[in-house]
């Protein structure tokens, strides 16, 4: 299955624009055979945009946004997954995800669980104990957001579950390289699946962030990275080396789950 990131700078407080940019962008992919498109976090609002303008531009995860997100993506014929503000039927505010497949339904929706800093504290609650596992054309697709990847009990626990995959949304900043260099690569080879981490460009006030996204497959190797500009990067996803690579690799079924129990 061939996937694509969207790689950008945000757009912070215009919805219609970042509405009419996935437009684009999903157009471009799927010309380019993309089955599914990947943006970054916090894509239709922008990321640091302060607690009162979450609060003013929110949504439920089945409003406005995800009926117009929905038609771009039967419209195109491409899977989308977007980051956006999402507010629940009580009011609070989380840092979300949502994946609709191309013929418009709603696949899953995810938290963001373990938020970085006064920053998403000062906006956000943190999701409660939900990491969905959904199938897109044979494919078993976890979700994280940025910060989550982190840490590596997240990861795991969707490759347990028996992912293929897991998509990571990111708003990741200078000076945390690092993070998208190593730690990303690291996640998909100890855990024997591809990691999609579709990050921003540019800055947003005193943000800066670090591009350097990339889809990283489960034998180590790099399907596809970006620098730090603007773009739009494509990866195939392969059964056939997804197979190979856990057949020779084998930390899974080699865990002692007995020795971790005071890990939590």
């Amino acid at each position: 299955m061939r996937i694509a990131l969207y790689q950008c700078p945000p757009l912070p407080l215009d919805p219609e624009a970042n509405l009419e940019r996935l437009r684009q962008r999903a157009a471009e992919a799927a010309r380019r055979g993309a089955r599914l498109l990947v943006t970054p976090e916090m894509f239709l609002s922008g990321y640091s945009i302060g607690l009162e303008a979450v609060r003013a531009l929110a949504q439920p995860h089945d409003g406005d946004w995800a009926g117009r997100i929905a038609a771009i993506a039967r419209e195109q014929g491409i899977a989308l997954l977007y980051g956006y503000p999402e507010r629940d039927a009580g009011g609070a505010l989380f840092n979300s995800v949502q994946l609709i497949d191309a013929g418009g339904q709603r696949l899953g929706n995810y938290r963001k669980t373990h938020l970085f800093g006064e920053l998403d504290r000062g906006m956000f609650s943190a999701g409660d104990d939900h990491f969905p596992l959904v199938e897109l054309e044979g494919w078993k697709l976890g979700m994280l957001i940025c910060y989550d990847v982190e840490f590596p009990e997240n990861v795991r626990r969707l490759a347990l579950a028996g992912a293929d995959a897991v998509l990571v949304p990111t708003a990741n900043m200078e000076p945390f390289d690092f993070v998208c260099d190593v730690l990303v690569r690291a996640r998909a080879f100890e855990n024997q699946c591809y990691l999609a981490y579709a990050n921003y460009c540019g800055a947003e006030g005193e943000i800066r962030y670090c591009g350097l996204s990339s889809v990283s497959a489960p034998d180590g190797s790099l399907a596809a990275v970006c620098g730090r500009e603007e773009t739009l990067a494509f990866a195939d996803l392969r059964r056939d080396l997804l197979e190979r690579s856990r057949a020779s690799i084998t930390y899974l079924d080699d865990r002692r789950s007995e020795l971790y129990g005071p890990l939590a």
